[in-house]
């Protein structure tokens, strides 16, 4: 199972753009805020088809997101690169502590699931 929690403030203005299919793409910067993240890199992440009240995210803005890691390549320059992210499926303003702590009881109950299976 590919599943991330990232806590941070965001540390760019967010930036949203529209792809060619017509779904919109909010790409922000996190950077984490644990005692052991000091001095560490931001986290890039994409959000795919934001809810229009993401839009109001901003920098120093303290969020948690819920996601995975995602690795994506693309051709720029003539050569191909990749990009390291994390794809939000949901990222909550830190300070709305009844859907953060929602979100991470979904995403325990997701690890949970696949501990039970028989499979896992």
């Amino acid at each position: 199972m590919n599943l991330t929690v990232v806590a941070g403030r965001l540390v760019r203005p967010c930036a949203l753009r529209e792809l060619n299919d017509g779904h919109r793409v909010l790409s922000l910067e996190v950077s984490p805020s644990g005692p052991e993240d000091r001095g560490s890199a931001s986290v890039p992440v994409a959000w795919l088809d934001p809810p229009s009240t993401a839009e109001t995210l901003d920098v120093g803005d303290e969020v948690v997101v819920v996601g995975r890691v995602h690795r994506r390549f693309f051709r720029a320059g003539g050569a191909t690169q990749s990009r390291t992210e994390v794809s939000a499926d949901l990222v909550v303003r830190a300070r709305q502590r009844s859907r953060v702590r929602r979100a991470l009881t979904e995403a325990a109950s997701s690890l949970d699931d696949l501990i039970a299976s028989p499979t896992g």
